[in-house]
């Protein structure tokens, strides 16, 4: 039997892909499209909002249906909003918004007390295996090397570092016993010197770039680099959707990607 689910920020980017994929999956039944107050689309079929056949489900603002699971691609203030709506309606959240503050963090971990919750600041397996291979090759490779995290992304995106480098970030730090106090993002002095215990995280936006993320490992004398490219948004669209079908019907805890995946 099809996962209904629904879909906040049904015309951003990761939403159209999301309404694409879902409808030509048996798996899914998409039972709501959701966007902000005041959207120059509300009340628009969702299907021909996104330049597809129509789908039988209008642009909405607030949610009138109760899915199997919501999957929010909004923006951090939004996300607090259906967070309370799944709440109240006791409706597992798989959210991949990126940018979050303390204060969004708190609102998801306080609602992973009532449902289930999983926040992934990005879905792709790749990614996934990127995190735990990097961490690893850390501590194989000890303090002498320097550690730096470089990413490219669209002209567009708001958030800078990515949520994906930031993540990444955090795993390096715990395998290297670091703090983040030990970040450097971006280098714009002319007097300090790099700081052995330091990793520098780098962004860059321009042109269409979907998402790449390079981790350098670098020696005397040598160097290595790992990297995740994506080309395509349609990878992370099918990893939310996997997520998805896994959320639905979990207990109530925040959970991640890589319980998804079982890495």
């Amino acid at each position: 039997m099809p996962l209904d689910i629904a879909i906040t920020g049904a015309t951003g980017r990761m939403g159209r892909r999301l309404i694409s994929i879902a409808r030509e999956s048996e798996e899914f039944n998409i039972v709501a499209a959701l966007v902000r107050p005041g959207h120059a689309k509300l009340g628009v079929d969702a299907g021909e909002a996104v330049d597809h056949p129509s789908l039988g489900v209008v642009l909405k603002a607030e949610l009138d249906v109760r899915p199997d699971v919501l999957i929010d691609f909004s923006t951090p203030d939004a996300l607090s909003h259906w967070a309370s709506v799944c709440i109240n309606n006791r409706i597992p959240l798989f959210t991949g918004t990126t940018g979050l503050g303390q204060t969004h963090e708190a609102v998801l971990s306080e609602a992973a007390l009532d449902i289930a919750v999983l926040h992934a600041t990005n879905t792709s397996v790749g990614v996934a295996v990127l995190n735990r291979v990097a961490a690893e090759m850390s501590r194989l490779l000890g303090g002498d090397y320097d550690i730096e995290i470089v990413e490219q992304h669209h002209r567009h995106k708001k958030d800078a570092p990515s949520g994906t480098a930031a993540t990444l970030a955090r795993r390096l730090l715990d395998a290297t016993d670091r703090s983040p106090r030990d970040l450097k993002y971006g280098r714009h002095t002319e007097s300090e010197r790099r700081l052995q215990s330091s990793i520098g995280i780098h962004s860059l936006r321009m042109g269409d770039v979907i998402g790449t993320h390079t981790v350098h490992f670098a020696g005397e004398g040598e160097r290595l680099e790992i990297s995740h490219v994506a080309t395509n948004r349609d990878t992370f669209v099918r990893g939310a959707l996997r997520g998805a079908a896994w959320l639905a019907g979990k207990p109530a805890r925040r959970y991640s990607i890589e319980d998804v995946l079982g890495i």
